[in-house]
């Protein structure tokens, strides 16, 4: 007798973006590169897979297939946590590197994704135009997310 097994099938697309700490631009071209691959490995050693990732100086995008078997806030925890503890680790910031709090994660469909990863990719023509508050309140609104500009991301005080 041969006993089948049941599988679970999944196509699960999530838009992640996340800042630094008061929104400082801490995130410098000269390896930036490096940051983007380290955040990719981390995201592929669980499972999931790296469809686009790019940043600004203040903050990150990137856009992957879910593996249902890890939730959305334990992939942000291990990719904050591992990535901020490697740039400090390899002193590639004058002063201590952090992720700020939270993050904003949205779920697309197939059809969606090339959209989303050209609009990843094409992160530093579009700030040129937009800034990233703008750009944050612009996708929270297309995507009819209700938030309160009191609990969006913190910038330092003078």
């Amino acid at each position: 007798m041969k006993i089948l097994m049941a599988n679970n099938y999944t196509q699960l697309y999530i838009h992640c973006v996340f800042v630094v700490k008061y929104r400082l631009a801490l995130i410098d071209a000269v390896w930036e590169e490096r940051l983007k691959s380290y955040i990719t490995a981390i995201l592929q050693n669980n499972g999931h897979t790296m469809i686009a990732i790019n940043n600004m100086p203040d903050h990150m995008h990137m856009l992957f297939g879910l593996n249902p078997a890890q939730s959305i806030a334990q992939i942000m925890k291990s990719v904050k946590g591992n990535s901020s503890e490697w740039i400090n680790k390899e002193k590639l910031t004058a002063r201590k590197f952090n992720w700020q709090n939270g993050y904003g994660a949205f779920s697309y469909s197939k059809s969606q994704i090339h959209r989303v990863a050209n609009y990843i990719d094409k992160q530093k023509e579009h700030h040129q135009k937009k800034s990233f508050l703008e750009e944050y309140k612009s996708m929270l609104d297309k995507l009819s997310i209700p938030y309160e500009d009191k609990y969006l991301f913190v910038e330092l005080e003078d």
